[in-house]
């Protein structure tokens, strides 16, 4: 069962922005965009995924170490939701 809604969505766009102290680019920010790399429209750096790390943390208490799986579930803001729902059913 998907327990992805479209308001846990809204408040991770708003968490990621928030934590990056950026604004939505032009059209908003689409659920599978990419947050990081050469693609990515809102041009985030390591120092930014640590700051999103840290707001994850903050807000559902899950840790996001440096890891492949923290760096794909940063991918983008689809990605993260999925990752976030498994790590609270663990």
């Amino acid at each position: 069962m998907n327990l992805v809604t479209p308001e846990f969505i809204a408040r991770l766009k708003t968490l990621v922005l928030e934590a990056v102290e950026k604004e939505p680019p032009p059209g908003g920010l689409s659920d599978d965009e990419a947050l990081f790399g050469p693609e990515a429209r809102l041009d985030l750096d390591s120092l930014d995924a640590l700051q999103v790390s840290m707001a994850i943390q903050q807000a559902f208490g899950v840790r996001m170490p440096d890891s492949k799986e923290t760096r794909r579930a940063l991918s983008s803001v689809a990605h993260l939701a999925e990752h976030l729902m498994r790590e609270q059913k663990a």
